[in-house]
Protein backbone atom coordinates (compact mmCIF):
# COMPACT_ATOMS: atom_id res chain seq x y z
CA UNK A 1 0.00 0.00 0.00
CA UNK A 2 1.36 3.42 -0.91
CA UNK A 3 0.19 6.86 0.09
CA UNK A 4 -2.41 7.12 -2.66
CA UNK A 5 -4.05 3.84 -1.56
CA UNK A 6 -4.14 4.83 2.12
CA UNK A 7 -7.79 5.62 2.90
CA UNK A 8 -8.04 9.43 2.74
CA UNK A 9 -9.04 11.31 5.86
CA UNK A 10 -9.37 15.07 5.65
CA UNK A 11 -7.70 17.37 3.15
CA UNK A 12 -4.20 16.76 1.84
CA UNK A 13 -1.46 18.57 3.78
CA UNK A 14 -3.95 19.82 6.37
CA UNK A 15 -3.53 18.64 9.98
CA UNK A 16 -6.44 16.69 11.38
CA UNK A 17 -8.97 18.19 13.73
CA UNK A 18 -11.44 16.29 15.89
CA UNK A 19 -13.74 15.53 12.93
CA UNK A 20 -10.89 13.82 11.07
CA UNK A 21 -9.86 11.88 14.16
CA UNK A 22 -13.43 10.68 14.60
CA UNK A 23 -13.59 9.68 10.92
CA UNK A 24 -10.36 7.71 11.32
CA UNK A 25 -11.58 6.05 14.52
CA UNK A 26 -14.86 5.02 12.86
CA UNK A 27 -12.88 2.96 10.36
CA UNK A 28 -11.12 0.88 13.00
CA UNK A 29 -12.54 -2.60 13.59
CA UNK A 30 -11.94 -5.14 16.33
CA UNK A 31 -9.92 -7.99 14.81
CA UNK A 32 -8.85 -9.96 17.89
CA UNK A 33 -9.68 -10.23 21.58
CA UNK A 34 -7.62 -8.70 24.37
CA UNK A 35 -9.71 -10.65 26.89
CA UNK A 36 -9.16 -14.02 25.21
CA UNK A 37 -5.58 -13.62 24.02
CA UNK A 38 -4.04 -11.54 26.82
CA UNK A 39 -6.16 -11.39 29.97
CA UNK A 40 -6.86 -15.13 29.92
CA UNK A 41 -3.13 -15.91 29.79
CA UNK A 42 -2.44 -13.43 32.57
CA UNK A 43 -5.16 -15.00 34.72
CA UNK A 44 -3.53 -18.41 34.27
CA UNK A 45 -0.32 -17.06 35.83
CA UNK A 46 -1.84 -16.22 39.23
CA UNK A 47 -0.18 -19.23 40.87
CA UNK A 48 3.27 -17.79 40.16
CA UNK A 49 2.70 -14.04 39.88
CA UNK A 50 0.88 -11.25 41.66
CA UNK A 51 -1.63 -9.84 39.18
CA UNK A 52 -2.24 -6.12 39.66
CA UNK A 53 -4.78 -3.81 38.07
CA UNK A 54 -3.39 -0.34 37.39
CA UNK A 55 -6.37 1.38 35.81
CA UNK A 56 -8.84 1.22 32.97
CA UNK A 57 -8.90 2.64 29.46
CA UNK A 58 -12.17 4.38 28.72
CA UNK A 59 -12.98 5.25 25.12
CA UNK A 60 -16.32 5.90 23.37
CA UNK A 61 -16.25 2.45 21.77
CA UNK A 62 -14.52 0.35 24.44
CA UNK A 63 -13.35 -0.07 28.01
CA UNK A 64 -10.30 -2.17 28.86
CA UNK A 65 -8.74 -3.10 32.21
CA UNK A 66 -5.00 -2.44 32.48
CA UNK A 67 -3.12 -5.29 34.11
CA UNK A 68 0.48 -5.89 35.23
CA UNK A 69 2.36 -8.87 36.61
CA UNK A 70 4.54 -8.46 39.70
CA UNK A 71 6.87 -10.97 41.31
CA UNK A 72 4.87 -12.97 43.84
CA UNK A 73 7.76 -12.86 46.30
CA UNK A 74 8.57 -9.14 45.96
CA UNK A 75 11.52 -8.15 48.16
CA UNK A 76 12.39 -4.49 48.63
CA UNK A 77 16.12 -5.17 48.81
CA UNK A 78 16.21 -6.63 45.26
CA UNK A 79 16.63 -4.60 42.06
CA UNK A 80 13.60 -4.08 39.84
CA UNK A 81 13.42 -5.28 36.24
CA UNK A 82 10.69 -3.73 34.08
CA UNK A 83 9.39 -5.43 30.93
CA UNK A 84 6.78 -3.71 28.77
CA UNK A 85 5.04 -4.89 25.61
CA UNK A 86 2.23 -3.76 23.36
CA UNK A 87 2.87 -0.04 23.70
CA UNK A 88 1.99 -0.18 20.03
CA UNK A 89 -0.94 -2.57 20.09
CA UNK A 90 -0.38 -3.97 16.61
CA UNK A 91 3.12 -5.23 17.45
CA UNK A 92 2.09 -8.76 18.32
CA UNK A 93 5.34 -10.32 19.48
CA UNK A 94 5.84 -7.52 21.99
CA UNK A 95 2.69 -8.67 23.77
CA UNK A 96 3.15 -12.40 23.35
CA UNK A 97 6.88 -12.27 23.96
CA UNK A 98 6.25 -10.58 27.32
CA UNK A 99 3.62 -13.19 28.19
CA UNK A 100 5.88 -16.04 27.11
CA UNK A 101 8.68 -14.67 29.28
CA UNK A 102 6.31 -14.49 32.25
CA UNK A 103 5.14 -18.05 31.65
CA UNK A 104 8.60 -19.54 31.25
CA UNK A 105 11.05 -17.56 33.35
CA UNK A 106 9.43 -16.25 36.55
CA UNK A 107 11.18 -18.87 38.69
CA UNK A 108 14.57 -18.24 37.06
CA UNK A 109 14.68 -14.67 38.34
CA UNK A 110 12.64 -14.89 41.55
CA UNK A 111 15.57 -14.97 43.98
CA UNK A 112 17.65 -12.39 42.12
CA UNK A 113 15.32 -9.55 41.16
CA UNK A 114 11.82 -8.14 41.38
CA UNK A 115 9.96 -8.35 38.08
CA UNK A 116 7.28 -5.99 36.84
CA UNK A 117 5.86 -7.12 33.49
CA UNK A 118 3.22 -5.13 31.61
CA UNK A 119 2.38 -7.32 28.61
CA UNK A 120 -0.10 -5.08 26.80
CA UNK A 121 0.08 -1.35 27.41
CA UNK A 122 -2.39 -0.54 24.60
CA UNK A 123 -5.36 -2.95 24.59
CA UNK A 124 -7.48 -0.80 22.25
CA UNK A 125 -4.68 -0.86 19.68
CA UNK A 126 -4.08 -4.57 20.25
CA UNK A 127 -7.66 -5.46 19.36
CA UNK A 128 -7.69 -3.26 16.25
CA UNK A 129 -4.11 -4.04 15.18
CA UNK A 130 -3.36 -0.33 15.37
CA UNK A 131 -0.29 1.74 16.22
CA UNK A 132 -2.28 4.62 17.69
CA UNK A 133 -4.83 4.76 20.48
CA UNK A 134 -8.48 5.72 19.99
CA UNK A 135 -7.58 9.43 20.00
CA UNK A 136 -5.19 8.91 17.05
CA UNK A 137 -2.22 9.45 19.38
CA UNK A 138 0.96 7.39 19.39
CA UNK A 139 1.43 6.16 22.97
CA UNK A 140 5.14 5.74 22.34
CA UNK A 141 5.53 9.44 21.70
CA UNK A 142 3.42 10.37 24.73
CA UNK A 143 5.43 9.40 27.80
CA UNK A 144 5.82 12.86 29.28
CA UNK A 145 4.25 15.04 31.93
CA UNK A 146 0.52 15.68 31.47
CA UNK A 147 0.35 13.02 28.76
CA UNK A 148 -2.85 13.14 26.70
CA UNK A 149 -2.58 9.37 26.04
CA UNK A 150 -4.43 7.33 28.67
CA UNK A 151 -2.17 4.34 28.11
CA UNK A 152 1.02 6.33 28.67
CA UNK A 153 -0.28 8.23 31.69
CA UNK A 154 -1.48 5.03 33.38
CA UNK A 155 1.84 3.23 32.89
CA UNK A 156 3.82 6.21 34.18
CA UNK A 157 1.63 6.32 37.29
CA UNK A 158 2.20 2.60 37.86
CA UNK A 159 5.96 2.90 37.56
CA UNK A 160 6.39 6.24 39.36
CA UNK A 161 6.94 4.78 42.88
CA UNK A 162 9.68 2.53 41.46
CA UNK A 163 11.25 5.02 39.08
CA UNK A 164 14.55 5.33 40.94
CA UNK A 165 14.74 1.63 41.80
CA UNK A 166 14.46 0.14 38.32
CA UNK A 167 17.78 -1.33 37.22
CA UNK A 168 16.70 -2.40 33.74
CA UNK A 169 13.78 -1.59 31.44
CA UNK A 170 13.26 -3.41 28.16
CA UNK A 171 10.38 -2.35 25.90
CA UNK A 172 9.33 -4.91 23.28
CA UNK A 173 8.43 -3.69 19.79
CA UNK A 174 8.24 -4.71 16.13
CA UNK A 175 8.99 -3.00 12.83
CA UNK A 176 6.52 -4.30 10.24
CA UNK A 177 5.72 -3.88 6.58
CA UNK A 178 2.56 -2.08 7.69
CA UNK A 179 4.75 0.67 9.15
CA UNK A 180 5.58 1.73 5.62
CA UNK A 181 2.29 0.68 4.03
CA UNK A 182 -0.11 2.23 6.52
CA UNK A 183 1.21 3.86 9.66
CA UNK A 184 3.79 6.27 8.26
CA UNK A 185 1.37 7.52 5.56
CA UNK A 186 -1.27 7.89 8.28
CA UNK A 187 1.13 9.90 10.44
CA UNK A 188 1.91 12.24 7.54
CA UNK A 189 -1.81 12.67 6.82
CA UNK A 190 -2.66 13.32 10.48
CA UNK A 191 0.04 15.97 10.82
CA UNK A 192 -0.61 17.60 7.43
CA UNK A 193 2.82 16.72 6.05
CA UNK A 194 3.96 15.08 2.83
CA UNK A 195 4.68 11.38 3.09
CA UNK A 196 8.34 10.50 2.58
CA UNK A 197 8.85 6.79 1.75
CA UNK A 198 11.33 4.86 3.86
CA UNK A 199 12.65 1.32 4.18
CA UNK A 200 11.86 -1.61 6.46
CA UNK A 201 14.87 -3.50 7.88
CA UNK A 202 14.89 -7.28 7.56
CA UNK A 203 15.75 -8.58 11.02
CA UNK A 204 16.03 -7.80 14.70
CA UNK A 205 17.61 -4.58 15.98
CA UNK A 206 17.71 -2.43 19.11
CA UNK A 207 17.11 1.25 19.77
CA UNK A 208 19.32 2.45 22.62
CA UNK A 209 18.94 5.72 24.53
CA UNK A 210 21.36 8.24 23.08
CA UNK A 211 21.69 9.85 26.52
CA UNK A 212 22.87 6.58 28.09
CA UNK A 213 23.54 4.04 25.33
CA UNK A 214 25.26 1.27 27.35
CA UNK A 215 26.88 -0.40 24.31
CA UNK A 216 28.03 -3.55 26.13
CA UNK A 217 24.48 -4.11 27.40
CA UNK A 218 23.04 -3.70 23.89
CA UNK A 219 25.57 -6.09 22.38
CA UNK A 220 24.86 -8.74 25.02
CA UNK A 221 21.24 -8.70 23.90
CA UNK A 222 22.18 -8.82 20.22
CA UNK A 223 24.44 -11.81 20.88
CA UNK A 224 21.62 -13.68 22.61
CA UNK A 225 19.07 -12.93 19.90
CA UNK A 226 21.49 -14.01 17.17
CA UNK A 227 20.99 -17.56 18.39
CA UNK A 228 17.26 -17.24 17.70
CA UNK A 229 16.87 -15.09 14.59
CA UNK A 230 18.87 -12.87 12.25
CA UNK A 231 20.02 -9.34 13.00
CA UNK A 232 19.05 -6.52 10.62
CA UNK A 233 21.88 -5.24 8.44
CA UNK A 234 22.38 -1.55 7.86
CA UNK A 235 21.03 0.05 4.70
CA UNK A 236 23.66 1.09 2.13
CA UNK A 237 23.86 4.54 3.75
CA UNK A 238 24.79 3.00 7.13
CA UNK A 239 21.37 3.53 8.73
CA UNK A 240 18.41 1.53 9.96
CA UNK A 241 15.05 3.34 9.54
CA UNK A 242 17.04 6.47 8.84
CA UNK A 243 19.14 6.42 12.03
CA UNK A 244 22.90 5.76 11.98
CA UNK A 245 23.93 2.25 13.02
CA UNK A 246 26.26 2.73 16.00
CA UNK A 247 27.06 -0.98 16.48
CA UNK A 248 25.93 -4.30 15.05
CA UNK A 249 22.12 -4.18 15.12
CA UNK A 250 21.93 -1.02 17.25
CA UNK A 251 20.69 2.50 16.58
CA UNK A 252 20.01 5.28 19.09
CA UNK A 253 17.04 7.53 19.86
CA UNK A 254 16.72 10.37 22.35
CA UNK A 255 14.19 8.69 24.65
CA UNK A 256 13.39 11.78 26.69
CA UNK A 257 12.89 14.18 23.81
CA UNK A 258 10.71 11.71 21.90
CA UNK A 259 8.61 10.65 24.90
CA UNK A 260 9.43 6.96 24.52
CA UNK A 261 8.25 4.29 26.92
CA UNK A 262 11.76 3.01 27.65
CA UNK A 263 12.64 6.42 29.09
CA UNK A 264 10.09 6.46 31.93
CA UNK A 265 12.52 5.34 34.66
CA UNK A 266 15.99 6.26 35.85
CA UNK A 267 17.23 2.76 34.99
CA UNK A 268 20.87 2.67 33.91
CA UNK A 269 20.03 -0.13 31.48
CA UNK A 270 17.33 0.62 28.89
CA UNK A 271 16.57 -0.65 25.44
CA UNK A 272 13.81 -0.99 22.87
CA UNK A 273 13.64 -4.19 20.83
CA UNK A 274 12.47 -4.34 17.23
CA UNK A 275 11.72 -7.63 15.49
CA UNK A 276 10.58 -8.05 11.89
CA UNK A 277 7.65 -10.49 11.76
CA UNK A 278 7.15 -10.09 8.00
CA UNK A 279 10.56 -11.51 7.13
CA UNK A 280 10.55 -14.69 5.02
CA UNK A 281 13.39 -15.79 7.30
CA UNK A 282 11.42 -15.67 10.56
CA UNK A 283 8.27 -17.24 11.97
CA UNK A 284 5.89 -15.84 14.56
CA UNK A 285 7.32 -18.30 17.08
CA UNK A 286 10.84 -17.08 16.34
CA UNK A 287 9.75 -13.49 16.86
CA UNK A 288 8.30 -14.36 20.26
CA UNK A 289 11.41 -16.36 21.13
CA UNK A 290 13.62 -13.45 20.10
CA UNK A 291 11.75 -11.14 22.47
CA UNK A 292 12.15 -13.65 25.30
CA UNK A 293 15.85 -14.10 24.56
CA UNK A 294 16.29 -10.33 24.64
CA UNK A 295 14.55 -10.03 28.02
CA UNK A 296 16.57 -12.84 29.57
CA UNK A 297 19.86 -11.46 28.27
CA UNK A 298 19.00 -7.95 29.46
CA UNK A 299 18.21 -9.16 32.98
CA UNK A 300 21.31 -11.34 33.17
CA UNK A 301 23.58 -8.51 32.03
CA UNK A 302 22.05 -6.00 34.44
CA UNK A 303 22.41 -8.39 37.39
CA UNK A 304 26.02 -9.10 36.45
CA UNK A 305 26.79 -5.35 36.22
CA UNK A 306 24.54 -3.76 38.87
CA UNK A 307 26.47 -0.50 39.12
CA UNK A 308 25.44 0.42 35.60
Amino acid sequence: MNQSSFPPVGAALQPWGEAEREAWRARQRVQRSYADEVLRRIDALRAHWSVASYGELVYPDARHPLVALRSASWRDELPVMLVTGGVHGYETSGVHGALQFAEQHAADVASRANLLVVPCVSPWGYERIQRWNAAALDPNRSFHAHSPAQESAALMALVAPLRERVLMHIDLHETTDSDEAEFRPALAARDGKPYEPGTIPDGFYLCADSAQPQPAFQQAIIAAVTRVTHIAPADPDGTIIGSPVVAHGVIEYDYGRLGLCAGITAAPYKTTTEVYPDSPRATSAQCNDAQVAAVVAAIDFALAHPAG
